[in-house]
């Protein structure tokens, strides 16, 4: 006598496929975003401008965002370097653990960083 329900056709793997964890949909969400995300290429500084903008920014202890001249492989500029200067030498500066030589600074502008202690919820 056969008990198995001759009508029942298992799909196999096929039933699995649109059973996805949460940290893998996070991870395709993410890697989505990352792909539409451009920087757009911002204003070629020259030296004098750059040198300027440093000189303040050491002096009056501000916070910068440096677009480096270099684009991934698909031309696309990478994301501003951001912090404070904190030191240099003859070849570059250092942005917080960051070493910029002064060749690869594409441009540079003064950036106002939130302090965490003035966020607030909006819940």
């Amino acid at each position: 006598m056969n008990y198995l329900n001759e009508e029942y056709h298992d799909r196999g793997i096929k039933k699995w496929a649109g059973f996805y964890l949460s940290e893998h949909t996070a991870a395709q969400e993410n890697l989505t975003a990352e792909m539409k995300k451009v920087n757009p290429q911002k204003k070629q500084m020259d030296s004098e401008e750059i040198t300027s903008v440093i000189n303040e920014a050491i002096l009056k202890n501000k916070s910068v965002a440096i677009q480096i001249e270099a684009v991934d492989q698909n031309g696309y500029y990478k994301d501003d370097v951001i912090g404070l200067v904190i030191g240099g030498d003859e070849l570059g500066i250092y942005v917080n653990d960051t070493k910029i030589d002064f060749d690869e600074i594409h441009n540079i502008q003064f950036v106002s960083l939130k302090k965490w202690t003035n966020l607030t919820n909006d819940i």
